[in-house]
């Protein structure tokens, strides 16, 4: 495993037995070396790495020669030779005309397209990352400008660090939402950078789908299918509306969230940690069905890589885990933890950050547990879904939702057992005492999705962090 591709390649020049060899791995380290036949071979459909087999040098020359050919062939070779030339000075000079006549914006929207993904490529974490192929249709900037109506307040629907969104109609008929880069937004540049890469290649019922991109001039932007009914904290936090949201739909919503985390942590290409699920991220569509959103956080796992660290928290004051907040560790389980307050708010109707502010030990955690502990669980329950629950299917989604929201990352189900407890009739563990973070009268930073770094080592005059978490 200490060699090198150019040292395997001596040990096997010098030794006559030796008729292949190969790196071990695809990261180019290691020597692997066939003797004899060669056997126990791959065929990879895509990727895979160099294989060198050694030739006889006979055979060698007997090849080279055969491909010298007769005269004739010597004249088909030339004459195909002079036509291809002539066709390339055709295409440049082609091609400078079309520049001088500024009629260009398509083949250099592709070219910055190209040159963005390239700079990406450059600062990814995974080799995975690094091999894909960007295949994802482009807009040119007219065509979104027309759809918009020139990105009219009247279409805007909504805003963050990144810049704003749009809703818009391509010339086909097809709604879509336009989210464009702010350009003076470095966070959004980074968002553009990890959604292109992510979302271009994941496809799932519960993950918002991407239609395209624009990078033209100064702007950049993605374009998505348009969800009509809007994020989930929309219709959740709103007195009014939530009235819509009756225990099977908020049931289906779950469950939908829950198998779209599944895929992306189990079931996708590349292993993915959200990092931001929120209400706001979670989209509806026409049938209520929910669509993960925004993946400007999210960080792609190794096949065996379980925990991350960083030294910038990124995400939402309310849904990070503590060991992410307090030490910017994150993993599945960080996921796990959103989703558990996610699922909780939804039973609810409240939010988690600052749910009881005239009680400044309390927040929506801390007030789901003590119902647990008093068997009035289901006091927790939004009014607004009337009589149309089971009460023991309820029971059954707030339990899997305080153990999402346990303590220690290593009490918390993983997104397939979630999904399974979730859809099943089956024995759940009890739960502990889950994680609480208190919200008001604290003297605690308060996260947002703007980059930051980890807490300070400032606490509310306790010793421990079980005393406040």
């Amino acid at each position: 495993m200490s060699l090198g591709i150019e040292d395997c390649a001596i040990e096997c020049r010098n030794n006559c037995s030796c008729t292949g060899y190969a790196s071990a791995d695809v990261n180019g380290s290691g020597c692997l070396a066939w003797f004899g036949d060669l056997v126990d071979m791959r065929e990879y459909t895509d990727g895979g790495q160099d294989f060198f087999v050694r030739v006889d040098a006979i055979e060698l020359e007997n090849a080279m020669r055969g491909s010298r050919g007769s005269s004739t062939k010597k004249k088909v070779v030339l004459l195909c030779a002079l036509i291809a030339v002539g066709l390339l000075i055709f295409i440049s000079a082609f091609y400078c005309w079309f520049i001088r006549k500024g009629k260009s914006r398509g083949l250099a929207q592709r070219e910055g397209l190209q040159r963005l993904l390239f700079n990406l490529s450059t600062t990814l974490e995974s080799r995975e990352e690094t091999n894909a192929k960007f295949e994802l249709p482009t807009f040119d900037l007219n065509t979104i400008m027309v759809a918009t109506e020139n990105f009219s307040l009247d279409n805007k629907l909504g805003s963050g660090g990144f810049g704003s969104v749009y809703k818009g109609r391509l010339p086909d008929g097809r709604e879509i939402a336009v989210k464009r880069l702010s350009k003076s937004s470095g966070q959004g540049v980074k968002e553009f950078k990890n959604e292109v890469v992510l979302i271009a290649k994941l496809q799932h019922r519960n993950l918002v789908q991407i239609l395209g991109c624009c990078v033209e001039e100064e702007e950049k932007m993605l374009i998505y299918e348009y969800m009509p009914n809007k994020s989930l904290d929309f219709l959740l936090f709103d007195r009014t509306r939530s009235t819509s949201l009756d225990w099977g739909m908020r049931r289906n919503i779950i469950l939908g969230i829950a198998r779209g985390v599944l895929y992306l942590h189990q079931d996708s290409r590349l292993r993915i940690i959200h990092r931001d699920l929120k209400a706001s991220n979670i989209l509806l569509d026409a049938e209520m069905n929910p669509k993960i959103s925004d993946f400007g956080m999210a960080r792609i796992f190794g096949g065996n890589q379980t925990q991350g660290n960083t030294n910038r928290v990124v995400g939402t004051f309310g849904y990070m885990s503590p060991e992410y907040a307090m030490d910017g560790l994150f993993s599945t389980k960080s996921d796990v933890f959103s989703f558990g307050v996610l699922l909780l708010e939804i039973i609810s109707g409240k939010k988690n950050s600052g749910f009881f502010c005239e009680d400044p030990s309390m927040n929506l955690i801390q007030h789901v547990w003590e119902l647990w502990e008093d068997g009035r669980t289901l006091e927790i329950v939004d009014p607004s879904t009337g009589d149309s629950f089971s009460e023991q299917e309820v029971m059954k989604f707030i339990q899997v939702g305080i153990l999402c929201v346990q303590e220690n990352a290593k009490d918390r189900p993983t997104m397939l057992s979630v999904v399974f407890m979730l859809g099943n009739e089956t024995t759940i563990p009890t739960p502990r005492q889950p994680a609480f973070i208190m919200t008001c009268n604290l003297n605690l930073p308060v996260y947002s999705t703007t980059e930051t770094g980890p807490l300070s080592s400032t606490r509310p005059g306790k010793e421990k962090i079980g005393d406040y978490l």
